[in-house]
């Protein structure tokens, strides 16, 4: 395990130096390995966060070929956070599958394969997020218009 290893597997997931490190080590140095140990752990951070008050975030607009209109609300714990870069992907991504799976709620849309990539679910999407920028993210309203 190099400091190069280090950098690239912290560039790929957003973890921390520390946690990064920890996870290379449990995985003997394999660079896969460490990475589904980060996402597990991650998730396991993103519980640990789901009780906490999320009194900021964003509200998303989406067009989709000027024929279907999103409005989302999505929040979190912190103005900061809710200008960030991840957060604001994360409420793109979020309206975009609004957009194409017409979920009926909230808890519809995240139990939903995720448009990008079938192997995770919207909740997990989030929790990656949450385990990312460290603050709790939930999905508020969201209004799907449709001509």
């Amino acid at each position: 395990m190099t400091a190069e290893d280090i950098k690239k597997l912290r560039d790929m997931t957003g973890a921390g130096v520390m946690d990064v490190k920890r996870a290379l080590e449990d995985a003997a140095g394999d660079m896969d390995k460490a990475k589904e140990i980060l996402k597990e752990r991650g998730i396991a951070k993103a519980d640990k966060k789901s009780d906490r008050a999320t009194g900021s975030g964003m509200i998303f607009s989406y067009l989709h070929g000027d024929r279907v209109g999103i409005l989302l609300e999505l929040r979190c714990e912190t103005d900061f956070v809710a200008h960030t870069d991840d957060f604001k992907g994360l409420g793109h991504d979020i309206a975009m599958q609004i957009a194409a799976m017409d979920p009926e709620s909230a808890e519809d849309l995240l139990t939903q394969s995720f448009i990008k990539d079938s192997g995770i679910t919207i909740e997990n999407l989030i929790k990656g997020v949450i385990a990312k920028l460290g603050e709790n993210i939930q999905v508020g309203r969201f209004c799907r218009y449709a001509i």
